[in-house]
């Protein structure tokens, strides 16, 4: 939408000099039928930011971001609810950057900033269980919903689905029930390795007589290594999940028991679009 975008700020870059290209995006989506937005706190992290930048600035853009995603749902033609996106402190997919100590006072800050504005909190591209343990630390006695969702290994063809972290699904299931979650969710991975995670999720569910609810937002990335570096640069956009190919991704995770269905990195309001006139009933 013609909004500032580079890494290393990635998209906390518009918060920083275009806010107003972040309530025409919100706005995008909802005017496509969506019933929950974000709020654009993913980058508002020293690992995107730089660490004098995050402790000059992070409250302040935390809480701009949040304020954007509450005036655009307050105004929304029908109800749309504000998720407070917390992201992973050390990096998309790498688990092995993850250290509670340093990632403690960030999550605090984030949720401290976002608290006036949201409806739910998401954790969200979550590789390992210990940072779900760490959202719902930090979270203490905050009584709105957690939503917790984790990524999943882009590579995996045989064996149960694994997080990035090769924990397997099933135990962060577990682990989000433990956790007293109101939903688990798949994000940022590609479309075909979720339906077998959303089983896997129903499955544990089942088991433990939950009433957990379970969602997929895919990306539009080509598959992430397991090597991958965060922040190294841009990906490229698949062609093919155009918005008919993702719903037919869509219509195979609301058979194996999702029943929050949206869109992660490259997925646009166009697709959503096309998600809200095939399930909207």
């Amino acid at each position: 939408m013609g909004a500032p975008f580079r890494q290393p700020e990635w998209s906390a870059l518009a918060l920083i000099e275009a806010p107003d290209a972040v309530t025409r995006v919100h706005e995008a989506f909802v005017q496509a039928g969506a019933e929950v937005i974000s709020t654009n706190s993913y980058a508002v992290v020293p690992f995107h930011l730089g660490e004098a930048v995050f402790a000059e600035r992070g409250h302040a853009l935390a809480s701009l971001a949040g304020r954007l995603a509450r005036e655009v749902a307050n105004r929304a033609p029908h109800p749309v609810q504000v998720a407070g996106a917390l992201p992973p402190i050390g990096g998309s997919y790498r688990a092995d950057q993850f250290n509670a100590e340093t990632a403690r006072p960030v999550l605090q800050t984030l949720v401290d900033a976002l608290a006036p504005y949201v409806d739910h909190w998401q954790a969200e591209t979550l590789s390992a269980i210990e940072e779900a343990e760490l959202v719902r630390d930090v979270l203490g006695e905050d009584v709105r919903p957690l939503w917790l969702s984790f990524t999943l290994y882009d590579e995996d063809s045989l064996g149960p689905p694994r997080l990035r972290s090769g924990q397997q699904v099933d135990d962060a299931v577990r682990a989000a029930i433990r956790l007293k979650a109101t939903a688990v969710l798949f994000n940022c991975s590609q479309p075909e390795v979720m339906a077998e995670a959303v089983t896997v999720a129903r499955t544990v569910i089942d088991k433990a007589g939950s009433d957990l609810h379970v969602g997929v937002y895919a990306n539009a990335f080509p598959p992430q290594r397991s090597d991958a570096e965060a922040n190294a640069g841009l990906d490229d956009i698949r062609s093919d999940l155009t918005e008919e190919g993702y719903t037919r991704f869509a219509r195979a995770w609301q058979r194996a028991g999702a029943t929050l269905i949206g869109g992660c990195c490259g997925i646009g309001p166009e697709h959503i679009g096309a998600l809200h006139r095939a399930f909207k009933q």
